[in-house]
């Protein structure tokens, strides 16, 4: 399958846009991720091993916190997954 990684997160993933991992499920395909780029397993989960919070991951575009298996479902090698963190701010205060 085809990881996605967002522009912010490049640096730690060796300035790549996209990797190709073999890996049975989501969560497998993540290991595999930040076993090759080490340095971005801090970005992506808290110390526990939990996905962080403001990191956001769809499976072919459907938001993997709604699958029924979350990190432990089954992709395909043509499915792709999407890192996508998400940004603070908004419109400024109102004077």
């Amino acid at each position: 399958m085809k990881i996605f990684i967002p522009t912010p997160l490049r640096p730690f993933a060796g300035s790549q846009s996209s990797i190709e991992t073999d890996a049975p499920t989501i969560a497998a395909a993540l290991d595999q991720l930040t076993s090759s780029h080490p340095d971005l397993k801090k970005h992506l989960f808290t110390p526990e091993g939990k996905v962080r919070a403001f990191v956001n991951l769809y499976l072919n575009d459907e938001d993997i916190r709604y699958l029924p298996e979350k990190e432990a479902t089954a992709v395909r090698p043509t499915d792709t997954l999407s890192i996508i963190p998400s940004i603070a701010g908004g419109l400024p205060p109102r004077q």
